[in-house]
């Protein structure tokens, strides 16, 4: 080939070559991917230790704990402009422990936090895949501790129905854009089981009235046992009976938290748990906030508890908070209500005391 129209070639080559790179490169400036976690760990101590064996008394215990305000993780979340203000968005997320390095706070799966796909518009959005049900999202906003790990709504939760709820794998779910103060939200968990629908199906749904600082938010949950949840490491498939409603309301730098839970669980207990509490920021840094939850078996009164808890946080920067938390718990007939969701989820008849010290930092 002559020298010349070797150079032409190699001329046009180069120009669609650099046409390719310049619509890539304009294809990727309209995605994003972001990678986040949070790193959290503490000292624990509790006057007394549920033996799971005996059921009685270990003793008091001191342990390093993984997550002692919020669980440890590391996930990536994208999103990618489709146009018409529509976006394709995604999460994928690990529970991790930094006591041991061990799968944790999650369904012991690699991304058994999160790991979905979806849709997002001026519509709403559409979600598919492992997620957060609409029952367990609104536990969580109206928890007046924020679901921490220490003495918390969170506790009541876990001992109850143990991650069933929260953590849903085959869900797919629909959240409506607010309208006139009013966002719905619905979930479907398919079961995955050949021939039997019902086997480890679930269904979650919520409505939230926001007006102002004042947020209304109702829920419920059910859940069938079986399916393929089953077979998940640590699996979410407790047949229960979910209903929720609460309220929170934003004076200044104080907000007020109330709500009522009912867990209705197959062929056992039927709990009913009411809590109350607040949140009050002191300075931009330092924030205390303080709860009460108490749980009444509805089958039987004598299965009752009372959990408080007190905590104080202080930001060294905006990554990196440094925190104290006490909190007792008086359990009555066979209620085993805890202190922490690591080491302590489970206590004894009577009352046990802690206290919980850590640091805790976000990426």
């Amino acid at each position: 080939m002559p020298a010349s129209h070797r150079n032409r070639v190699g001329a046009i080559l180069g120009l669609v070559g650099a046409c390719a790179l310049g619509t890539a490169q304009s294809a990727h400036a309209q995605s994003s991917v972001t990678l986040y976690g949070i790193v959290d760990g503490s000292i624990l101590y509790t006057s007394k230790t549920l033996n799971a064996t005996t059921g009685q008394n270990a003793g008091h215990q001191y342990s390093f704990t993984d997550s002692g305000l919020s669980g440890s993780r590391f996930g990536l979340r994208g999103a990618e402009d489709l146009g018409g203000s529509m976006r394709a968005i995604f999460e994928l997320e690990s529970g991790i422990s930094i006591a041991n390095g061990a799968f944790s706070n999650s369904n012991g799966n690699a991304f058994g936090r999160q790991a979905w796909v979806g849709v997002d518009s001026r519509y709403g959005t559409v979600k598919a895949g492992l997620q957060f049900s609409p029952f367990f999202l609104a536990v969580y906003d109206f928890d007046p501790r924020e679901m921490s790990y220490f003495g918390s709504g969170l506790i009541t939760y876990l001992n109850n129905v143990y991650v069933t709820g929260l953590f849903n794998p085959n869900g797919i779910s629909y959240t409506s854009p607010e309208i006139a103060g009013l966002q719905g939200s619905a979930m479907m968990a398919l079961g995955g089981t050949a021939g039997n629908f019902q086997a480890g199906r679930q269904y979650s749904a919520s409505l939230r009235y926001h007006l102002g600082t004042l947020t209304v938010d109702a829920a419920l949950y059910s859940g069938n046992a079986g399916g393929s949840a089953a077979s998940i490491a640590i699996p979410s498939v407790v047949e229960f009976d979910g209903r929720a409603l609460g309220a929170s309301y934003v004076f200044n730098n104080l907000t007020v938290k109330a709500s009522y839970v009912q867990y209705k669980v197959a062929g056992s207990f039927n709990d009913r748990v009411y809590s109350g509490g607040a949140s009050y920021r002191i300075t931009p840094a330092l924030n205390v906030d303080a709860g009460v939850w108490v749980t009444r078996d509805g089958n039987n009164s004598s299965n009752n508890s009372i959990l408080a808890s007190a905590g104080v946080d202080y930001s060294l920067s905006k990554a990196t908070v440094v925190y104290g938390q006490a909190g007792f718990v008086t359990n009555h007939g066979a209620m085993h209500t805890g202190l922490s969701v690591n080491n302590a989820l489970n206590e004894v008849t009577g009352t046990t005391a802690g206290v919980n010290i850590g640091m805790r930092h976000m990426f």
